[in-house]
């Protein structure tokens, strides 16, 4: 178990958690161990812990959090929430935390990947004339292989 330093501590972080009517709550966490125990990404990777999270955001060590990939495994799956016998919001608090790491640009390379092919393709995968014989011959429409409304929108990122 890695040792905390109370420098790394950010107490203005937590007080702008704290006070989100969004996310609010987090402190209520007594650390029952539901959050974890019902996780399914927990089953797959036990590396991966909602409750370390909530600790990670009491303690105030903001920095470790947005730079953590742990952020990134959560699966949105609301088991935790659900089974939170404090109603603590936990995959909302982990979402927030996700926006706020992005807004800081620290994101997963996998993440990173895909803005990069949105800005200049407007779309992940690339849709060619195979595709679309393809989606043709199933009655289905041709899909464009460019998608200049998606490109736009992420020009001012």
């Amino acid at each position: 178990m890695k040792r905390i330093n109370a420098g790394d501590s950010d107490p203005d972080f937590i007080e702008e958690l704290d006070s989100s009517s969004f996310i609010g709550g987090f402190r209520g966490c007594y650390t029952c161990g539901t959050c974890t125990a019902g996780c399914p990404v927990h089953r797959a990777r036990k590396d991966y812990d909602p409750l370390r999270i909530i600790r990670m955001l009491v303690l105030g060590l903001r920095e470790e959090i947005l730079r953590s990939d742990m952020i990134w495994l959560c699966s949105d799956c609301y088991t935790c929430q659900e089974n939170c016998p404090m109603e603590v919001k936990i995959t909302d608090i982990i979402n927030h935390l996700k926006n706020l790491a992005t807004r800081e640009r620290n994101i997963p390379l996998g993440v990173a990947t895909q803005e990069k092919l949105l800005k200049d393709q407007g779309k992940i995968y690339l849709v060619d004339d195979f595709d679309n014989k393809k989606r043709a011959k199933v009655g289905l429409p041709a899909l464009p292989a460019m998608v200049e409304e998606a490109k736009e929108l992420l020009k001012k990122r």
